[in-house]
């Protein structure tokens, strides 16, 4: 199975992702994000991903596994302010215990799958002949995954937005892999950004300045990794 994969790794990837996006819209679609059928699907989906990893022994190649040099890295505080938006107009209740529930377990999962795609496995693969295009590939691919939302019924502009912070935190997230050689980083402030939108609370004034904000900082923080940090391969 490792022999197949690793010659046919870049076909993999590609239609890794494609399923992934087709099984994502449809689970939106049809059930949304706080559907129980969302979460058995997408926790299957995690399920075999980790198998795979397991089967192919890349645990720790795809960087799950403990981060290197966590005081260079601030201690990774720097996510915080990332995780933290969805709370910034307070906390909004309005769903029933059981969406909310249902919510934060499937975007856990989405978190998870995410990383795993597009810095585990697309990142690793590409890395291997260039690293910096590897990097780029990664970030845009990401952020740009997120114009699907379009067609699930989000607006134009706030998508676009997305699209944009999406990039920049798809960066951030390639970048403390690549430094650090771990992704529980990534797919912890992932996870928890995603589930914690449950309790987002809709504001005016903060609709225009998240999007800059979540565009900045990661950019200022992988900027600063990139100065004081070393390939960790």
């Amino acid at each position: 199975m490792k022999k197949f994969f690793e010659k046919h790794e870049t076909i993999f990837c590609i239609l890794l992702i494609i399923l992934y996006v087709v099984i994502n819209s449809f689970c939106i679609g049809n059930f949304g994000v706080t559907d129980y059928r969302s979460v058995i699907i997408n926790t299957v989906f995690s399920a075999i991903l980790l198998v795979l990893i397991i089967c192919l022994k890349r645990v720790s190649f795809y960087g799950l596994k403990k981060p290197a040099h966590s005081k260079k890295f601030l201690y990774f505080l720097p996510l915080l302010l990332v995780v933290s938006v969805n709370l910034w107009s307070g906390i909004n209740i309005s769903n029933s215990k059981s969406e909310i529930v249902f919510h934060i377990l499937n975007m856990l999962n989405v978190g998870f799958i995410e990383e795993i795609i597009f810095r585990g496995f697309l990142f690793k693969m590409m890395a291997r002949d260039n690293v910096k295009a590897a990097v780029i590939v990664s970030s845009v691919t990401f952020g740009v995954g997120h114009i699907i939302n379009l067609f699930n019924g989000a607006e134009l502009i706030p998508t676009l937005l997305q699209i944009c912070y999406a990039c920049a935190v798809g960066y951030l997230f390639v970048v403390i892999f690549s430094k650090s050689g771990s992704l529980v980083p990534c797919i912890i402030a992932h996870s928890v950004n995603n589930a914690l939108s449950v309790f987002y609370a809709e504001n005016v004034i903060l609709r225009y300045i998240v999007p800059v904000f979540l565009t900045v900082v990661p950019l200022v923080y992988a900027v600063y990794m990139n100065k004081v940090l070393p390939e960790t391969e």
